[in-house]
C-alpha cells in the first residue's frame, strides 16, 4: 500500500492543484524510461550485490575530477542508479568523471538505517581505492544527488561532522569541495509525512523521527550545518514532490550556521526535468557542478 501511495504522488499533480495540461511536467515514469548510456566501467566497492557504482571517464589522459551522483527514488528499493546514467554521461562530456552509485534502500536487506548510510559513505570513499587506475583528482570531488538522493549528497556533506562513535562516521571519509542537490530533501523531519515519499522517512531511520533524535542529528542535513563546504540546491519551480520550503529553511539554517548556500529554481520544471539532459535545466546543473569543482 505504501508503495502505491507513493507511485501515486510521483504522478503529475497528485496531491496538489492540477497542472496545466498543455505544458506537463515529467513523471516519475518518464524519468525512469531516459536513455541511460552505458557506463565505462562498473566497479564493486563491497560484497552486496547492491556495492557497485558506474563510472564515465572523460577524454584525455587526466587528473579527473569527480562528480559522485546518487539517484533517488524515495529511498525505497524498486528505483535505482539508471534513470541518472545521462545525466552522469552529461557530467562527463563536459569533463568530469561520474561515480555513479548504487547501495542498499528501504526493502533491501540491510537497507534503512544505518545501512543506506554506510553504503553511500563507503561507496564514495572507494575512490581512495580506485583514483590511481582511473587517474582521479580526489582534490576535486563534488557530490551531486536527485530527491532523496539530494538528500544524501548534503548528508555526505555533513558526515565529516559526525562523532567517531557514531555508525555512519568513516576513519578516512572522502573530502568534498561541494554538494549539489537537485530537488533535495535537506530536512527529514520536515518531510515526514503519512502519505507519499514522506511516508518512507520512518523507514529509512527505523522510527518516528520526533522519537529517535539521535538519528535525525546524524542523518538530517538541516540539523547537521554547519559543512564548512558551498553548497547549490536546484529546484523545479513546479516540482509536486518536494515543496520548495525545503531549500528555503535549509538555505536560511546553513547560512545562519555560516556556509555558503544558493537556490537555483528552474522556471516551469518540475521534480524530474532536473535529471534530464535534453531539459535546459541541465546546463544549470553541468554550471553550478563545474562552479564547485574550479572554486
Amino acid at each position: 500500500m505504501r508503495a502505491l501511495t507513493i507511485l501515486l504522488l510521483l504522478c503529475v499533480g497528485c496531491g496538489g492543484a492540477p497542472l496545466p495540461e498543455n505544458d506537463p511536467v515529467m513523471t516519475a515514469g518518464e524519468a525512469m524510461s531516459l536513455p541511460s548510456p552505458a557506463a565505462d566501467h562498473r566497479v564493486p566497492y563491497g560484497s552486496d550485490p547492491l556495492h557497485f557504482g558506474d563510472l564515465r571517464l572523460p577524454d584525455g589522459a587526466g587528473p579527473h575530477p569527480v562528480a559522485v551522483v546518487i539517484h533517488g527514488g524515495c529511498w525505497l528499493a524498486q528505483y535505482d542508479l539508471e534513470y541518472m546514467g545521462g545525466l552522469a554521461a552529461s557530467l562527463t562530456e563536459a569533463g568530469i568523471a561520474t561515480w555513479s552509485i548504487e547501495y542498499r534502500r528501504i526493502g533491501d536487506e540491510g537497507g534503512g538505517w544505518p545501512g543506506t548510510f554506510v553504503d553511500v559513505g563507503a561507496a564514495t570513499d572507494h575512490l581512495h581505492s580506485i583514483a590511481n587506475e582511473f587517474n582521479l583528482d580526489l582534490d576535486r570531488v563534488v557530490a551531486i544527488g536527485h530527491s532523496a538522493g539530494g538528500h544524501l549528497a548534503l548528508w555526505l556533506a555533513g558526515r565529516t561532522r559526525l562523532q567517531a562513535d557514531d555508525p555512519l562516521s568513516s576513519e578516512s571519509p572522502q573530502l568534498l569541495k561541494g554538494a549539489v542537490a537537485l530537488a533535495g530533501i535537506p530536512d527529514l523531519a520536515g518531510f515526514s509525512s503519512p502519505d507519499g515519499c514522506g511516508s518512507a522517512v520512518p523507514d529509512l531511520l527505523g522510527g518516528d523521527p520526533a522519537e529517535i533524535g539521535d538519528r535525525i542529528v546524524s542523518t538530517s542535513p538541516i540539523e547537521m550545518v554547519p559543512f564548512g563546504i558551498p553548497q547549490t540546491l536546484i529546484i523545479g519551480e513546479r516540482d509536486p514532490i518536494v515543496p520548495r520550503e525545503q531549500a528555503v529553511a535549509f538555505r536560511d539554517a546553513a547560512r545562519v550556521a555560516g556556509d555558503v548556500v544558493q537556490i537555483i529554481e528552474i522556471e516551469g520544471a518540475g521534480h524530474f526535468e532536473l535529471v534530464n539532459p535534453s531539459h535546459r535545466a541541465m546546463e544549470k546543473v553541468r554550471a553550478a557542478v563545474l562552479e564547485l569543482i574550479d572554486r
